[in-house]
């Protein structure tokens, strides 16, 4: 009997010195999970242990793995303050400097907001902290090595709070449910930029992958860990250097047995744009991939949606192509959530990083033509630059224009990050927020400002006038279909819109469940159109439902949302940047007569603000407009648009000027009565 227990002893003394050898770098949590509960059991049977211990133990244990990282993070910490970052490269620096901000937030005892079982696992078999390598970890506080777990000295309590160690390792019991609660801080994957810059498949597979599980796991403030700044501007460099030598209308010229897959507006939905890429396929030499625009804004995951879609145009740079939509630009992302969205994923890097995503912008192409028959963008049809008058009638009055040309388009400046409303590139604007009508001709929208309205004849002349056969246009979902009558409402993700003689107009969206971020959801399915050869003109459209995604605050004002344009000229479009349509309003009289954008101002001040309400909370509060403006009236000399500038915020300081005197007198006044009632209180001593 001794000699077989003697065997056994052997035996695990064997597994347990494997196991303690092996490197656990790539393996699962399962993996990870069924090893070290292995080697606990080894090590009961050499130590002649008894293999059950109490749930006090495990958290005994805890508490010890959490002090003992507490004092090796701070010898990390000293050291590296210590150390010289001279000759580092800015991936290194990344990593060094990183992995002292993990050192000072378990210092300062956050890692009870962090430790997962992952991490327990990970310092009980010496697998790096933040599963790729590194660990914060001394020799010193390895050297219990795992026998925290199994504590003799505590004893045993009773029969019935005993657990097996399959059941403390698998941290049943009430553990688990500190562990997920905990999940959301405890992801630490994050990509580096390849040193050759030269992105993989494996690269961009691995950056979906990250992506989608930090979606699920980690705050939106710990988004720069994941995806630093730096790899930002790598890969924005690397596309911009692709997209900028694109023409205007990309051609497509696809191979025989290959198939085109054309998507509508993502508005930041990443985990719809990930159930895309899983169900038809990533792109590949007999995959194309054409997007209508609109990745960003309404929904939280903008920047991954339009990063990882750089990431594919950057590999395949044949077969993704990204077409620009009205939301990439300055206006759309200041007020409906992208910009946001960069403020609190890169904090005081967010500017830097949302100035460069609007430098990207800039550069991706207005259309596409694919296999020589099918013509797709993100709003629509376009004026004809000769046509195109040089200012917009001050009346307004619906105008007819004529039709441009594929030439035409050719020739358009796409370099402005905000569309004009008038000029010679005023064509930019139609092509990005036209919308069709089932009323012949092409006229100026004089509801948005911005766009045209075209009919079923333009439809037709622009098809037979460029040999086409089908458009493929986005730009609307449900919301937008609302009251259009003879229209597709759009809760199927596509609408036929025009059927002529010549050929189809289609609208495509592929948000489904649109908006994230809204008062209204329309619980609408989104859609995809695949062109297959040689017949591409013959499209088949496949709806599909919102998958499942994680509930993330608002980046975006419900109200700004709303905003009826309508009400709206074009000095106040282009300044209305964050501001909710309550807020944005003006007194009689001084409405800007001038474009606050021509002057670089995308945020102009308001005539409105915000006062605290007396019961704890705030009130918006117009200004009102002074008799007597100082400063007024200007020099001959001083030329406009900087003269109706000046002229406006003259009026707006005089008029706070005296919302300030008019609220100190009131102050005053209140102060004299509450004084004047105490002393008829007090028998008017005085005292």
């Amino acid at each position: 009997m001794d000699l077989e227990r003697e065997r056994i002893k052997s035996g695990c003394q064997k597994i347990l010195e494997g196991i303690d050898s092996m490197s656990l770098v790539n393996l699962d949590d399962q993996q990870v999970h069924s090893l070290v509960m292995m080697r606990e059991i080894a090590r009961g049977v050499v130590d002649d242990r008894d293999r059950k211990v109490t749930k006090n133990d495990v958290i005994s244990a805890l508490r010890n793995n959490i002090e003992k990282m507490v004092c090796a993070s701070r010898d990390i910490i000293e050291v590296i303050s210590r150390m010289s970052f001279d000759g580092l490269d800015d991936q290194r620096m990344h990593l060094v400097l990183r992995m002292k901000e993990i050192a000072y937030g378990i210092a300062d005892k956050q890692a009870r907001a962090a430790i997962t079982r992952n991490d327990i696992l990970a310092e009980q078999v010496g697998v790096g902290y933040d599963g790729i390598g590194y660990s914060p970890m001394t020799e010193s506080a390895r050297t219990s090595h795992g026998d925290v777990l199994i504590d003799e000295g505590e004893g045993m309590i009773n029969e019935n709070e005993m657990l097996e160690v399959e059941h403390v390792l698998g941290l049943e019991n009430g553990i688990n449910e500190v562990q997920e609660s905990l999940l959301p801080s405890s992801f630490q994957q994050f990509l580096l930029w390849p040193p050759d810059d030269c992105i993989t498949l494996e690269w961009v597979q691995d950056m979906m992958f990250t992506l989608e599980q930090a979606s699920h796991k980690m705050l939106p403030s710990e988004f720069c860990h994941i995806i630093p700044s730096i790899l930002v501007d790598k890969l924005t460099d690397s596309a911009c250097s692709i997209l900028r030598e694109e023409p205007n209308c990309v051609e497509i010229n696809c191979q025989e047995d290959s198939r085109v897959i054309v998507v509508g507006d993502i508005h930041g939905q990443f985990s719809d744009l990930l159930f895309l890429f899983k169900h038809l396929g990533t792109p590949s030499e007999s995959l194309f991939y054409v997007f209508n625009g609109n990745y960003v804004d309404k929904g939280a995951w903008g920047m991954e949606v339009f990063l990882v879609l750089l990431a594919w145009k950057v590999l395949m740079p044949h077969r993704v192509y990204l077409l620009r939509g009205n939301h990439e630009s300055r206006y759309c992302t200041a007020r409906y959530g992208f910009k946001k969205e960069l403020r609190i994923k890169y904090g005081g890097q967010g500017e830097d990083v949302y100035n460069k995503c609007l430098e990207c912008f800039k550069e991706l192409p207005l259309a596409s033509v694919i296999g020589g028959c099918v013509y797709t963008t993100h709003g629509g049809l376009f004026r004809s630059i000769k046509a195109a008058p040089l200012r917009k009638p001050k009346r307004k009055k619906t105008q007819r224009v004529d039709l441009g040309s594929l030439t035409e388009l050719s020739e358009v400046e796409r370099s402005s990050v905000d569309c004009p409303y008038e000029g010679p590139n005023v064509l930019l604007s139609d092509i990005l927020w036209s919308k069709p009508s089932n009323k012949d001709g092409l006229r100026d929208n004089t509801g948005r400002k911005l766009g045209l309205w075209w009919g079923p004849d333009c439809t037709e002349t622009f098809l037979k006038q460029n040999k086409l056969k089908l458009i493929i246009r986005s730009h609307e979902g449900p919301d937008a279909r609302v009251g259009q009558d003879g229209f597709g409402d759009m809760l199927c993700g596509y609408s036929l819109d025009h059927d002529g003689e010549s050929g189809k107009l289609y609208t495509l969206f592929s948000a489904p469940d649109y908006p994230q971020f809204g008062k209204r959801r329309y619980n609408n399915e989104g859609a995809y159109a695949i062109l297959e050869s040689p017949d591409f003109e013959s499209p088949s459209f496949h709806s599909f439902k919102s998958v499942g995604r994680p509930k993330v605050d608002p980046y975006i004002d419900y109200d700004a949302d709303e905003m009826d344009f309508s009400k709206l000229d074009s000095s106040q479009m282009a300044s209305t940047s964050g501001i909710s349509a309550s807020q944005r309003s003006y007194p009689v009289g001084v409405t800007p007569e001038f474009d606050f954008a021509a002057l670089g101002i995308y945020n102009a001040p308001s005539w409105t603000v915000q006062l605290p309400d007396g019961s704890g909370g705030t009130q918006v509060v117009q200004l009102p407009r002074a008799p007597v403006v100082e400063g007024l009236p200007l020099p001959q000399n001083i030329q406009e648009p900087h003269k109706a500038a000046y002229e406006y915020l003259f009026e707006l300081v005089a008029s706070l000027k005296l919302m300030l005197m008019t609220r100190e007198t009131d102050n005053r006044s209140n102060q004299s009565a509450l004084r004047s009632r105490a002393r008829k209180r007090r028998g008017g001593s005085g005292n």
